[in-house]
C-alpha cells in the first residue's frame, strides 16, 4: 500500500488533470465551432458562385437584366441560406443547451461527491496519524 502522502499527491495530480481536460474541452469546442463556420461560409460561397456561373452561361444577350437578375438571385439565395442556418442553429443551440445543462449537473454532482470523498479522506488521514501516534506512545509505555 502506498504511503498516504503519495496517495494525496496522486489525488492532486488527478484533480489537476481533470481541470486541464476541462479547459482543453472548452477550447476545442470553440475550435470546432470556428471550423464549422468556415465550412458553412465556403458552402455559401460555392452556391453563389454556381448560380453566378449559370447566369453567365446564359450569355451576354440579357445585358443589364442579367446583372439585376444575378443580384436578385444572389440576394435571395443568401437570405434563404441565412434563414436555414439560423433555424438549424436555433434547434442545435436549444438541444446543446439542454444537454450541457444535464451534463453540468452530472459533473457538479461528481465534483461534490469528490469533495465529500476528499473530506472523508482527510478525516481518515488524521485518524491514521492519530492511531499511529497512539501506537507509538503505547510502545513506549
Amino acid at each position: 500500500m502506498k504511503p498516504l502522502s503519495e496517495q494525496l499527491a496522486e489525488l492532486s495530480v488527478h484533480a489537476k488533470n481533470t481541470e486541464t481536460a476541462f479547459a482543453a474541452a472548452q477550447k476545442e469546442a470553440r475550435d470546432k465551432i470556428e471550423a464549422r463556420k468556415a465550412e458553412a461560409l465556403s458552402a455559401a460561397k460555392m452556391a453563389v458562385e454556381k448560380v453566378s456561373q449559370q447566369i453567365k452561361s446564359v450569355g451576354e444577350s440579357a445585358g443589364r437584366d442579367r446583372q439585376a437578375l444575378q443580384a436578385k438571385i444572389t440576394a435571395d439565395v443568401n437570405t434563404l441560406k441565412a434563414y436555414a442556418l439560423q433555424a438549424k442553429h436555433d434547434i442545435k443551440a436549444n438541444l446543446a443547451e439542454e444537454r450541457a445543462t444535464l451534463l453540468e449537473e452530472d459533473a457538479g454532482f461528481a465534483i461534490d461527491y469528490a469533495i465529500a470523498s476528499v473530506e472523508q479522506a482527510q478525516l481518515a488521514v488524521l485518524d491514521a496519524i492519530d492511531a499511529r501516534r497512539a501506537a507509538e506512545q503505547a510502545r513506549r509505555s
